[in-house]
């Protein structure tokens, strides 16, 4: 099995992980790799940094970045009381995928979770990611909701604008 290791991202990973956001059809449409890298990424990676409750995780094998998501820990009144651990931006270099990674990344981001006392793992993704559905799927995760999203800031319906 191939020796991997798990560790939180650090600013240096930066370039490397939004390689890996854009790494897929959905990415390439809404991610920005080129070097020198948009502020926005470097200003919400150093706000991930700062929360206690965020972990951008990643696996490397031999120094190099293979994979990635983000863990948030989100504490919570429903459950009596019970802290979620919330999945996002899963993510294996496409050379290395079918090698077991992701569901070591995920597995080691469950541990995580455990560690940190939360009864439930959830995650999002998108509908059109089938493959990765089958996989969440295979390791044990269950489809039981259904999720929406509003993009802000809201723009005035041009029918309905007074002004």
């Amino acid at each position: 099995m191939l020796p991997l290791h798990f560790r939180a991202a650090r600013r240096d990973d930066l370039p490397r992980l939004v390689a890996l956001l854009a790494d897929d059809g959905l990415g390439r449409g809404r991610e920005t790799p080129e070097e020198p890298l948009h502020p926005d990424y470097l200003a919400a990676f150093d706000s991930l940094d700062r929360d206690p409750n965020q972990l951008l995780l990643v696996v490397e094998h031999q120094a190099e970045v293979l994979g990635m998501l983000q863990l948030t820990f989100i504490p919570g009144l429903s459950r009596r009381g019970a802290t979620r651990a919330h999945i996002e931006a899963v993510r294996v270099d496409g050379r290395w995928r079918g090698q077991k990674i992701g569901e070591r990344l995920m597995q080691e981001a469950i541990r995580r979770a455990e560690a940190h006392g939360c009864q439930l793992v959830q995650l999002t993704s998108d509908r059109q990611r089938e493959a990765a559905h089958r996989f969440y799927q295979r390791l044990g995760f269950a489809p039981s909701h259904t999720g929406f999203k509003l993009r802000l800031p809201l723009q005035p319906d041009a029918q309905t604008d007074t002004h």
